[in-house]
């Protein structure tokens, strides 16, 4: 299983920073010796992924952010870890399918944000495997994400992508899909006329063209750490959490 962490984004919301948005510290963990130690935002997505099953995440990063490599060089996880380089800030879908070439036959693909924090720890794990799936999450505020409208039967109707009044209070925070799926949608995003900027539009046009995706209202809460208002929650959220042990 090959998880996906897009990581090329300049952060210019919570800018200005000495380091990478994802290298932010949020909450703690405990390392090998018990000892608690400030942890990177970033740090909860590989949980999960890991958690979810992935043996391998590959950080999509800009040229500069040569400090991602570095903090990860020396994580427990080290040996998991690829990378790739987003050369020109062109977008989520971009950046997603720079990774492209690193999934396998037969397996499947866990994608998410590294500058977000939600719970429960297990929702990629409680996403099918066997179909573009997103774990979706109540927030206050859906006009500033992607909202995704479902049918009675759990499948996508519509994604709408910041939305000025969205039909849904529930967003997409992470998902999951085999990779011959993900493998279409990277075709049909390299079409002419296409090159989509957010998921959300490219996933529109594969549902229009018979696709299928279902969205699993599991999701407890997310909060985006990019801007300060989000940071605040984020924190607010891990107080009375015990740190998680490092792998």
């Amino acid at each position: 299983m090959l998880g996906i962490i897009p990581a090329a984004g300049a952060g210019t919301r919570i800018q200005p920073l000495a380091f990478s948005k994802e290298m932010l510290p949020v909450g703690s963990r405990l390392d090998e010796h018990g000892v608690e130690r400030s942890k990177a935002v970033s740090e909860y997505l590989v949980e999960r992924m890991i958690l979810a099953g992935a043996e391998r995440i590959c950080f999509v990063i800009s040229p500069g952010k040569t400090d991602i490599m570095q903090y990860y060089a020396r994580h427990a996880e080290a040996r998991r870890f690829c990378y790739v380089v987003q050369e020109q800030p062109l977008g989520l879908c971009d950046a997603l399918f720079r990774a492209a070439a690193m999934g396998h036959d037969g397996e499947e693909v866990l994608i998410g944000l590294p500058d977000t924090v939600w719970f429960p720890a297990e929702g990629l794990a409680l996403l099918p495997a066997d179909e573009l799936s997103f774990l979706l999450f109540p927030v206050e505020r859906p006009d500033q994400f992607d909202a995704v409208v479902t049918r009675a039967d759990g499948s996508v109707e519509e994604i709408q992508v910041k939305a000025a009044r969205p039909r849904t209070h529930w967003v997409w925070g992470a998902f999951r899909m085999p990779v011959p799926v993900f493998r279409a949608l990277h075709a049909l995003w390299q079409e002419p006329g296409r090159g989509d900027e957010y998921i959300g539009t490219l996933v529109n046009e594969y549902l229009r063209r018979g696709g299928r995706a279902v969205g699993v209202p599991a999701g407890e809460s997310y909060h985006d750490v990019g801007t300060i208002e989000g940071y605040r929650a984020a924190i607010a959220s891990l107080a009375g959490r015990s740190p998680v042990v490092a792998a």
